[in-house]
């Protein structure tokens, strides 16, 4: 991924048994450094473009496709705000039902949980909207034209099984965020401008840093 490539480095205190100095260090990508897209940017229709992830598509293969480079993986990422690919990530047809049958074994069309369906009254004024969690035993009653109406429990709501619940939650991860091509130059410019290490006693270049000695300093 071409994300670890824009880290800075940091010089860490070597612990290794074959060093052979205290003042040895052990250059490694500080993995600390992190950021992220502005919360007010978020879904900017200037700046970004929904993106409808296909079966199978990886990282990389849509930055190969949207910026010509799969090396901007991490771009996809980033613009998504996805930090765990494998949770955040939509899985394929075939890992989500391995993910379903491990998960829940034979309960996998168990009902999880009933959800409202939409209720509207002759008049089309909306009773019950569509997609409210509620419990098994759920009903509602309105009044309209002198009358109380009950509708029956299988107008009224719909079990949701545990395989359909993430199903759904498959679904909504493989819509993201994807920034716009004409921006990519400049927000990787800006991705490298935040990594540059501030001045300080750590400091030893604008990518290198140096943790504290702690075999010097309390010795």
């Amino acid at each position: 991924m071409g994300y670890f490539r824009e880290l800075p480095d940091v010089a860490y205190q070597n612990f290794l048994s074959d060093s052979l100095s205290s003042q040895s260090y052990v250059v490694v990508k500080n993995l600390f450094r992190r950021n992220k897209i502005r919360d007010d940017l978020e879904g900017v229709f200037t700046v970004f473009d929904k993106y409808e992830i296909r079966e199978g598509a990886r990282p990389d293969t849509i930055a190969e496709e949207l910026y010509g480079d799969d090396k901007f993986d991490w771009v996809v990422l980033l613009t998504a705000g996805i930090l765990n690919v494998r949770d955040d990530w939509p899985l394929t047809n075939q890992e989500l039902f391995n993910f379903c049958t491990d998960k829940y074994g034979a309960n996998i069309n168990a009902v999880r949980h009933y959800e409202t369906k939409e209720i509207v009254d002759g008049d089309g004024r909306m009773i019950l909207p569509e997609g409210q969690r509620v419990d098994g035993n759920f009903s509602v009653t309105y009044y309209y034209n002198n009358q109380y109406i009950t509708p029956l429990s299988i107008d009224t709501i719909t079990g949701v099984t545990n395989f359909e619940y993430e199903l759904k939650k498959n679904i909504d991860k493989s819509s993201i965020n994807i920034l716009k091509k004409r921006y990519l130059n400049q927000f990787v410019n800006d991705m490298r401008d935040i990594m540059i290490i501030q001045k300080s006693s750590q400091r030893l270049g604008d990518k290198l840093s140096k943790t504290e000695n702690t075999r010097i300093t309390t010795a």
